[in-house]
């Protein structure tokens, strides 16, 4: 919980993030994080199991990455530090658009106009996904809130996460998805893969058809992440899931002792403020991320010695 001051604003490392201070807030910048992941998921070649269409973290906030475009290519990135939004494009045009208290539908229009004027048609789906109450973009005049000061915590629990994630990723060799955020569920994830292919998901998810989530769950995982609360869960949590869940799993003995099997949501939990208080955050999330892929991967009997690059950290 170490800070320092930078600049006009504080630098806490794992700053707090309680979800009924910043709700109107994360729920207008959910949808502006779906406007621009369905951006680069329109106009991005497909990859397995939907990895074309996520974010990812910066040390200033969170970009597409570079989206093709023809022979040229533009990149889309969210500036949490000086708060704008940056549209970049490879003949050397860059739009910088204000990130303030504005509607949903004011800032779809301002991007799309700054495409089409420089030649970019994107043409998306504009009902949100994963939400229970979806308003299409170009109709959402209901979420304007923007907290700087909080848009910029979540941020920094982001690039935390991804550092770390990062990290727990390099010790797998075997088929692994980056460090990336899902703008859908609002969440930063990695997910390992047995090699092996799953059972056809049930689906279920709210605005999501269900082939687009078997297509996402084709291979047996187990998938960890970071997710900042929604409906009953009022608290920001670090997660952990395996799809097909093995026979015991929610008994498995996992760490820290804080952590626990969630039943409604069929994934170990481990509750962020643990973490944040804790006096080596750093070792209390990796023994949970590897506690919890010890579950799944023993369980599941996948092949270890084959997918591993360092010796089982745990048993």
């Amino acid at each position: 919980m170490a800070e320092t001051v930078r600049g006009t604003f504080t630098d806490v490392i794992w700053p707090t993030l309680p979800l009924r201070e910043w709700q109107d807030t994360y729920e207008t910048l959910h949808m502006w994080t779906q406007i621009v992941g369905k951006i680069r998921l329109a106009l991005s070649p497909k990859l397995n199991h939907w990895w074309q269409s996520t974010l990812y973290v910066t040390p200033r906030g969170l970009t597409t990455s570079s989206i093709p475009y023809g022979t040229r290519t533009f990149e889309i990135s969210f500036d949490f530090l000086e708060h704008y939004l940056q549209i970049d494009i490879s003949d050397g045009t860059t739009k910088r658009i204000a990130l303030a208290p504005r509607s949903v539908a004011d800032l779809y229009q301002e991007i799309t106009d700054t495409l089409t004027g420089n030649g970019i048609e994107a043409r998306i789906w504009t009902m949100p996904q994963e939400v229970a109450e979806p308003i299409p973009f170009e109709r959402d005049r209901k979420h304007t809130a923007y907290d700087p000061e909080y848009a910029q915590r979540v941020w920094r629990i982001l690039m935390q996460t991804d550092r770390i994630m990062k990290e727990f990723r390099s010790r797998f060799i075997g088929k692994c998805s980056p460090v990336h955020f899902f703008w859908g569920s609002f969440d930063l994830a990695v997910t390992r893969f047995s090699g092996r292919r799953a059972p056809d998901h049930p689906g279920g998810i709210p605005n999501m058809a269900d082939w687009v989530t078997r297509e996402a769950y084709s291979h047996e995982v187990s998938s960890c992440g970071f997710w900042p609360g929604a409906g009953a869960v009022t608290e920001p949590i670090f997660y952990s899931y395996a799809y097909p869940e093995p026979e015991g799993f929610k008994d498995y003995p996992i760490q820290p002792k804080e952590a626990f099997y969630s039943s409604e949501m069929r994934e170990f939990v481990l509750p962020y403020e643990v973490v944040r208080q804790a006096e080596d955050p750093d070792a209390v999330l990796l023994t949970f991320l590897q506690s919890t892929y010890d579950a799944a991967a023993n369980l599941g009997n996948w092949d270890r010695a084959a997918l591993e690059r360092v010796p089982v950290l745990s048993t």
